[in-house]
């Protein structure tokens, strides 16, 4: 692998255990590091694919690798980097990343280097969401702790995660601050709960019964009423972003993303690899009536985007389209169909509860990662910068 010897950053107040050989590397050495890794339901998340750094207009981007010696990659990392107005400061942004063996006791061994490698390129802080998983609740137990007031954080989860719970202990004990604290959603840039549908060992019988019984009879409705489900191209992105307007304005949010942004996502995540991106569409007697987006790497399948109209909801073309997306993610041997973010409250009164609801009804399960950690580095100039930035992202 092509790299430069890297040591021990100042700012992350350990020595490592010996030099760690770290730079950058080709994308095809990058994408066949993924591949190997890309096996299970933990495997990379797209946002730390080569293709998603095309995706994100306005930052520029390092692609970089660390391993022994020995050449043999042990961890890579897409690095996007968005300058500081006025100066040739950057922020750096890992998103769902670095891609490395966090179980690794050595911590040190290679997060500091990443760091020396960002100093000297510039960057004034880092963000970036490392990958393991903090705690789950099954839709069970979600359902079952529905009330006023309530929110995940008030209930016993199913499930902590050891290795999460550790990660955590050490980035803190390393100066790293979990952005938004431990507040209920944080302030990440991507969700830090998602909702996921475990896979593996299931048949499409089991699939169909973990269901709750609205589910059930809505997407039997859809098929009743003659709802066609088909994948479409990129000639049918405009009719997607039409929608995704609509339902922006029906729920109340703003993604803030232009159609551009959908068709050049469609194009280079499908140049990186064929069918790496699908856009599904429900028809009805003619008409789209909702479009979603896929993607997928290795043994991961992600619901991305979901957009609808406000007419004939009632033959219920969102619950087809996410009963063929499931189908097809099982088809695809994937070990687990995530459907991305949910909102941590549990109080129906509450606007956002709508979603979770709708999410928990396919059986799976909330999971709440560890979500985005900062840094700045040090000195004065690096930490008025990233005081900076902290307050232009609370006035956005």
């Amino acid at each position: 692998m092509s790299a430069l010897l890297v040591t021990a950053a100042p700012t992350d107040r350990r020595a490592p255990a010996g030099p760690v050989r770290l730079g950058p590397v080709t994308p095809e050495t990058y994408r066949a590091f993924l591949a190997s890794r890309a096996t299970g339901a933990d495997g990379p998340s797209f946002l730390q694919l080569p293709s998603w750094a095309q995706v994100k207009d306005g930052w520029t981007h390092q692609l970089i690798g660390w391993g022994p010696d020995s050449g043999e990659l042990t961890g890579v990392a897409l690095v996007l980097l968005r300058a500081f107005p006025g100066t040739r400061k950057y922020f750096a942004y890992l998103p769902e990343g670095p891609v490395a063996d966090w179980s690794d006791p050595d911590l040190d061994g290679w997060l500091s280097p990443l760091l020396g490698h960002l100093r000297a390129s510039g960057v004034f802080a880092v963000r970036m969401g490392p990958g393991p998983a903090y705690r789950r609740w099954s839709a069970a137990t979600a359902k079952a702790a529905t009330g006023p007031g309530r929110r995940l954080a008030d209930v016993l989860a199913d499930e902590v995660d050891p290795l999460g719970t550790v990660v955590a202990e050490r980035l803190r004990a390393r100066g790293w601050r979990k952005c938004g604290g431990d507040s209920a959603d944080g302030a990440d840039a991507q969700p830090r709960h998602v909702f996921q549908v475990p896979l593996v060992g299931r048949s499409t019988d089991d699939l169909w019964s973990g269901l709750n019984q609205e589910w059930r009879r809505n997407v039997r409705k859809a098929g009743k009423s003659g709802v066609e489900i088909t994948i479409g191209s990129a000639a049918d992105l405009p009719e997607f972003y039409r929608l995704l307007r609509i339902t922006e304005e029906r729920d109340g949010f703003r993604l803030g993303r232009s159609l551009a942004y959908y068709e050049r996502q469609y194009a280079v995540l499908n140049a990186e690899q064929p069918g790496r991106m699908r856009l599904y569409l429900a028809r009805h007697e003619g008409e789209i009536l909702a479009a979603h987006t896929m993607v997928t790497v290795g043994a991961r399948v992600w619901y991305q985007t979901g957009a609808s109209a406000d007419h004939r909801r009632e033959v219920r073309p969102s619950n087809a389209l996410q009963w063929r997306m499931m189908l097809d993610a099982h088809a695809l041997g994937a070990a687990v169909y995530d459907l991305r973010g949910v909102p941590s409250t549990l109080d129906p009164g509450d606007r956002a509860h709508g979603l979770l609801r709708w999410k928990l009804g396919t059986g799976g399960q909330i999971v709440e990662t560890l979500g985005e950690w900062e840094i700045p580095m040090q000195g004065t100039t690096n930490q008025a910068l990233f005081r900076a930035f902290q307050a232009y992202l609370a006035r956005r």
